[in-house]
């Protein structure tokens, strides 16, 4: 059974859930810290994830960032990087202390920008163990140039300006301005690809919000994650690549992965085809649980390639 856990962060009070393993040994179970990706909660996608690793002997702790799913902070939806890396930090430490864990064990996981926000946290956090990037998000001008030509001219327009209201309405104390974080091609969204309004609404669970802060466009045009920290991971690694993402580069993802001197997954799918109801989730699950096995002395696992 879960726990509900609050845990103090850089600017406001987040919100994990602590699942325990299903089985651990005399040293506690290892744990994972599951960070989702670019607004995304718990209640949205995490879940399957949790469910496979605790049943293969690894305790988890995955958690909202600030201002979205269930934890604290306001105004909701509000964007911030350097605050999300703070909670990350602080979810590994909370996470650290809970009953029947390992601290020696501990694996950071995040998936899109949460596998972004991994790189950093495993170069600057002495405690990781291991540490797992699923579809990140490592370039935000990769992520930029590809995602023009699923954006109309005037939506760019209309979002940039929004982008500018929302900055400085938070700089005079105010609320963000938002957009909606998913939408059809050609609508005002953040992520507009064929067929992924469908595929983030089909996982989405009840804390989930469809806006997020107009300025996150802002933010990603300068988000560089793997170039400024890849080549400083000591950890073992494990970075899992969808071969047609449309929102993450596959690119850039293996440029990272190398720099990091990561083990590499790569899969013949598309972003969100990695979570629970797609074909390659079995396949990706599989893989960390093995990879995860083999570092952290969690539990025995064996897959096929």
């Amino acid at each position: 059974m879960s726990s509900t856990i609050q845990f103090g962060s850089a600017a406001t009070t987040c919100v994990g859930q602590f699942f325990p393993a299903d089985a651990a040994d005399e040293r506690g179970a290892p744990v994972v810290v599951l960070a989702h990706g670019l607004g995304g909660t718990v209640d949205s996608g995490l879940i399957p994830f949790v469910e496979k690793l605790t049943a293969a002997g690894f305790a988890a702790f995955a958690f909202d960032y600030g201002y979205f799913g269930r934890s604290h902070g306001l105004p909701r939806q509000r964007f911030s990087m350097r605050e999300q890396v703070a909670d990350f930090r602080a979810a590994c430490a909370a996470a650290a202390t809970q009953p029947g864990v390992d601290p020696g064990r501990l694996a950071v996981w995040g998936v899109s920008l949460g596998g972004g926000h991994v790189f950093e946290v495993a170069a600057t956090t002495p405690a990781v163990a291991a540490a797992i990037a699923l579809t990140p998000l490592v370039s935000g001008p990769a992520a930029a140039i590809a995602a023009l030509p699923q954006h109309r001219p005037t939506a760019m327009l209309r979002s940039t300006g929004r982008a500018w209201r929302s900055a400085l309405a938070q700089r005079l104390g105010g609320a963000p301005a938002t957009i909606p974080l998913v939408g059809r091609p050609g609508e005002l969204a953040t992520l507009t690809a064929d067929g992924y309004l469908a595929a983030y609404t089909a996982m989405a669970g009840p804390t989930w919000r469809n806006e997020i802060d107009a300025q996150v466009g802002m933010q990603l045009g300068r988000y560089r994650p793997a170039a400024k920290h890849a080549a400083a991971i000591t950890c073992p690694m494990l970075v899992q690549i969808a071969d047609f993402d449309r929102a993450a580069p596959p690119q850039a993802a293996a440029r990272a992965a190398f720099a990091a001197r990561a083990e590499v997954r790569r899969y013949p799918c598309d972003h969100f085809d990695v979570f629970a109801g797609g074909q390659w989730f079995d396949r990706v699950i599989d893989h960390q649980i093995s990879f995860l096995a083999r570092y952290l002395e969690g539990a025995p696992a064996t897959v096929s390639d």
